[in-house]
């Protein structure tokens, strides 16, 4: 018998066949959790940043007060959401208030930005885009401690 092969102590050394702890799974399942809801939020900013971006561009910069308000809506809400999308796919390199407060500021620009696409005629999918943004950012606020 090969030296090392023989013996007591067969199979995998015991924390290779270890099992985890009920608090590591928990732990595993909140980390899992955490950034399956960061990157669902990370994404929907960026389909609400694109939305926002061709509606802005679909307006009459010398049209009407409203549709002005649309488009400086739209590029307002666009860039608030590109931003958000940036912090959520940083390493680490911001501390959980920074994320916070910019979840809750695109959160509020997304809310605000539908309710002026409400009242533009066609502007209904940029308005769910923005709407579906908050939902992730609220839910992604909900993860965070």
């Amino acid at each position: 018998m090969a030296p090392g092969f023989g013996a007591a102590g067969g199979g995998y050394p015991r924390r290779v066949t270890r099992t985890t702890s009920q608090q590591e799974q928990q732990d595993q399942q909140e980390l899992f959790r955490f950034l399956e809801e960061r990157f669902a939020c990370a994404q929907a900013c960026t389909e609400c940043a694109r939305a926002c971006a061709v509606r802005a561009s679909l307006v009459d910069p010398d049209g009407t007060e409203q549709q002005e308000l649309a488009r400086r809506k739209g590029i307002m809400c666009a860039e608030v959401c590109d931003a958000t999308c940036r912090v959520l796919s940083e390493e680490n390199r911001q501390d959980e208030d920074g994320i916070r407060v910019q979840l809750e500021w695109c959160r509020t620009v997304c809310l605000e930005t539908a309710h002026v696409f409400d009242a533009y005629p066609g502007a209904e999918e940029a308005a769910a885009a923005c709407r579906a943004c908050a939902r992730a950012c609220t839910t992604f606020l909900g993860t965070l401690r």
